[in-house]
């Protein structure tokens, strides 16, 4: 085995033990008779309708994903293969962390005769574009929820002498703020052959390349529109299942919004599907609203727990969907 498989290897099973451990930590104390009694009180009429939301959104960012792809090399991708590789792509997630980027790229290459490497471009900016949403949901969240905001940064410092702190210092700050500019710019340009320099640097500009490449799409509107529905049904597949559990219930569509920031924020970590941090992450919110730490921690572990189930067999179909049909070099058999 090459160093490189080394240590991929190692990696992934750091990642699967962090998420483990902190899983672990977060539900040593929960006995399993309470999640038994959460999930039999809860009304899966609004759970099962979270659930497919939830696969409306898959399709969404389906037909997202084939506008995309440009037909000019090899076979056109239908909505319905590209949903397909979509559904792999999210099932090795559950395996490896970002596996599934290459993976739904694999599958889509074996059957359509389409690079790899210009569909792995797609993903880029498919991501590039889902990182400019989340950043708008985060600032959405903090507009409708500021109050809420302001009081746990308030528990982390106090926002008011630090305000006028700031305002009695003024020249001084801004003096600390040009100087901080300066030394950015001159680490940037003095390291810019540095490798963690070329990264973010590469980063930046695969983001921009990637918005000036939606300008030339052939439905620029339908990316746009649909980019912004599939937000839509993120909060809508976490409002209905909080209808269906008796502890949240009663929670705004404001304090729902924000739970699914957090939530979407610990799927962003690099481990296996968000195992962990997504339970720690809307735990944490959720108790800053009111919920008990119990209920709290049954609501991320339920929502999680529908999600994963849902991907596993959506994804298992779609695979053994993919894996009967043709590579793109083999005629049809009629």
């Amino acid at each position: 085995m090459s160093q490189k498989y080394i240590k991929q290897f190692i990696q992934v099973v750091i990642s699967l033990g962090i998420a483990i451990w902190i899983f672990w930590f977060l539900y040593k104390d929960i006995a399993l008779d309470s999640l038994i009694d959460q999930v039999r009180s809860s009304n899966w009429y609004w759970i099962v309708f979270s659930i497919v939301i939830s696969m409306l959104g898959y399709f969404v960012r389906s037909w997202r994903w084939t506008l995309l792809i440009d037909t000019e090399e090899g076979k056109k991708v239908t909505l319905t293969r590209a949903y397909h590789a979509l559904m792999v792509g999210y099932l090795a997630n559950m395996l490896i962390p970002r596996a599934g980027e290459v993976a739904r790229c694999g599958v889509l290459t074996r059957t359509n005769g389409i690079s790899i490497g210009y569909l792995i471009g797609t993903v880029i900016v498919e991501r590039s574009v889902d990182l400019i949403c989340l950043v708008c949901t985060i600032i959405l969240a903090f507009l409708v929820e500021k109050d809420l905001f302001v009081d746990l940064a308030s528990q982390l410092v106090d926002v008011n002498s630090l305000g006028q702190k700031v305002l009695s210092n003024l020249p001084i700050v801004i003096g600390i703020f040009i100087i901080l500019g300066l030394a950015i710019f001159y680490i940037f340009k003095r390291f810019r052959d540095h490798g963690l320099i070329n990264k973010l640097q590469h980063f930046f500009r695969e983001i921009l390349s990637g918005l000036k490449q939606i300008g030339t799409l052939a439905n620029p509107a339908g990316f746009w529109i649909s980019s912004i529905l599939l937000w839509v049904i993120y909060f809508l597949t976490m409002y209905t299942i909080a209808f269906g559990i008796p502890s949240t219930a009663n929670l705004s569509s404001g304090e729902v919004l924000l739970v699914m920031v957090m939530g979407s924020i610990g799927m962003v970590a690099p481990v296996q599907g968000g195992i962990g941090t997504f339970h720690a992450l809307v735990a944490f919110i959720l108790i800053q609203l009111g919920i008990s730490e119990v209920d709290g921690k049954i609501f991320a572990a339920i929502i999680h727990g529908t999600q994963v189930i849902l991907v596993l067999v959506a994804g298992l179909v779609s695979w053994l969907i993919m894996m009967k049909l043709p590579s793109h070099s083999e005629p049809k058999i009629s």
